[in-house]
């Protein structure tokens, strides 16, 4: 198993575990997040930039691939939102891998590891550009006005998906409508 941190500050040396913000952790114990090798695309964007995304699974149904993929080609879609385009652009990343010894599963279906412990990093890489980094790894991107009415019909999916930083999208009350 590999296990990453994708971060945009270039010269981290040690990954101290911190507390969760999150409810639905315990918040007296400070961890440090890894994202497994499948689902690493759903980081693969600066880090406050909200995003959808979303891949097939054998449990997905027939039915939800035809209606999410465009293609048969790429099963997995990062979709993000129009005005930040520019950031996907130019914003270097850089990729942290760690050894896997301390980490334990926290969400499978989001491909999320956490460790009470600062992990060793065994290598970094260097990303130029998000969106190139995407494509290069055959990812679906899709550049949407407002990611909300794609984040609410992925959710009732049989798809594995993931809503990163959705705090910073725009509101629910700014959604196009087809009216």
């Amino acid at each position: 198993m590999r296990l990453f941190h994708i971060s945009e500050e270039p010269d981290i040396e040690v990954f101290i575990p911190r507390y969760p913000k999150r409810n639905d952790l315990d918040k007296n114990v400070a961890i440090v997040w890894a994202i497994n090798e499948e689902c690493l695309p759903n980081f693969l964007t600066p880090r406050d930039c909200p995003r959808v995304a979303f891949h097939a699974t054998p449990a997905s149904s027939p039915a939800d691939i035809e209606l999410f993929f465009s293609s048969p080609e790429t099963p997995y879609v990062v979709a993000v939102e129009s005005k930040w385009l520019s950031e996907m652009t130019e914003t270097p990343l850089y990729i942290y891998e760690f050894l896997p010894e301390g980490f334990r599963l926290q969400d499978k279906a989001a491909g999320y590891y956490v460790s009470e412990k600062a992990p060793g990093i065994i290598g970094k890489t260097k990303v130029e550009s998000p969106i190139r980094e995407l494509f290069k790894r055959k990812i679906e991107v899709r550049l949407l006005p407002n990611l909300w009415p794609l984040a609410d019909r992925v959710k009732t999916s049989t798809l594995a998906w993931s809503l990163c930083r959705m705090a910073f999208a725009e509101s629910r009350d700014e959604r196009q409508t087809d009216r």
